[in-house]
């Protein structure tokens, strides 16, 4: 397939051209490559847009102030087109401070009318039989200079996203469910962001088989962990580029005390125990002598009644995602449930108040939540 010219832009006086244009429009849609699989945290490498007649790649690497942009993503006057949003709202938000307002997700509304295949590519070929290549998925998008068929992946990202948009709002207009997909994409633009600090007295509590090994190992396990995310962020690369969880785990259980040993555990290398083994060794010496870590505090368990409730509503929204075809959050959120579950409405007025329903859920399912609640 052959693509129009796209606009590359890399300098503060491209980007102030690109934005006069940007700022003319109703609508755009946009995408957005970062570099999660590289870095020890991941940052936007790349922000694709594209209007009517042009698409543009900016490169925020070269772009000292993109200010302009980010009072369009937080104008609710301008429809913002993504294709699966969610982590690229939360890119926004944590790196620039930017919360969405007036969102179409294309990917949403392929859900809410019930498409089995959602991805973009998918999609794409579904729709228009055109074919993209994926090739580029995983690339390091911060890495410079950029190879024309990154461009060209980049720029397939929101190519076509106006044209599907348009596309799946008739087919949401035919099947009446505009509605729905406005309360739900409102629901999406509310990001809640986690704490992206590392915890040393609790993040490697979610290591898989931290909870079998005995008390001692988990010291040793802490310490590792702690060792590991130092080396991480001073070398700026993701934490299982510097060991998987499955060595770390090996590391506590077998606690080796030669670097001959290192060598028989899981996932290190002759190059890893060449850089790291004389300060494993001492790392894990260390967490022998160490206290005996605190376990985590546990979330508070919800009422017995809760729970039953809970579980009862949750086999009625499987249930009605079955009869029509859809997957079971697409019916309501597992947010929404527990808020009900907990509260335990007994009006719909009472539904209504709770802001993670929305207006449109309330007055569609709130007389079957009752029902559901009367039989409990």
């Amino acid at each position: 397939m052959k693509l129009p010219p796209h606009k590359l832009i890399t300098s503060q006086s491209d980007w102030q051209l690109c934005l006069e244009k940007l700022q003319a429009e109703a609508r755009l849609a946009i995408d957005l490559e970062a570099n999660s699989m590289y870095a020890y945290r991941e940052e936007v490498c790349l922000i694709q847009i594209s209007i009517p007649g042009q698409d543009y790649i900016i490169d925020p690497l070269g772009v000292d102030d993109l200010s302009g942009l980010g009072e369009i993503i937080q104008n609710p006057q301008v429809e913002k087109v993504f294709h699966a949003a969610e982590y690229d709202m939360i890119l926004l938000k944590r790196q620039f401070g930017w919360q969405l307002h007036n969102l179409f997700d294309t990917m949403w509304a392929a859900r809410i009318l019930g498409y089995q295949r959602y991805g973009l590519a998918s999609m794409i070929e579904t729709v228009y039989g055109i074919e993209l290549d994926k090739r580029h998925q995983k690339s390091n998008w911060c890495k410079r200079p950029l190879s024309p068929e990154q461009l060209v992946y980049a720029q397939l990202d929101t190519h076509h996203l106006l044209d599907l948009r348009d596309h799946l709002e008739k087919e949401l207009q035919a099947a009446g469910r505009l509605e729905e997909a406005a309360e739900t994409f409102v629901e999406q633009t509310h990001i809640k962001l986690s704490d992206n600090d590392f915890d040393p007295d609790n993040d490697f509590w979610s290591i898989s088989g931290a909870y079998d090994l005995t008390r001692q190992q988990q010291a040793v396990l802490r310490a590792l962990a702690i060792f590991r995310n130092h080396e991480a962020r001073l070398q700026n690369r993701p934490l299982f580029k510097i060991f998987h969880d499955k060595t770390l785990i090996e590391l506590a259980q077998t606690t080796p005390g030669s670097i001959s040993a290192l060598r028989d555990v899981y996932g290190m290398s002759a190059g890893q125990t060449r850089r790291y083994g004389r300060q494993l060794l001492n790392t894990i010496a260390e967490g022998m002598r160490a206290p005996y870590p605190a376990y985590p505090k546990r979330t508070e368990r919800p009422p017995d009644a809760a729970i039953h409730r809970f579980d009862k509503l949750h086999t009625w929204r499987k249930n009605s995602a079955s009869q029509r075809g859809v997957e079971s959050d697409v019916i309501i959120s597992k947010d929404a449930l527990w808020a009900i579950a907990l509260k335990n409405p007994q009006t719909e007025a009472e539904i209504a108040e709770l802001d993670e329903v929305g207006d449109w859920r309330c007055k569609t399912y709130a007389q079957d939540i009752l029902a559901v609640l009367r039989n409990n």
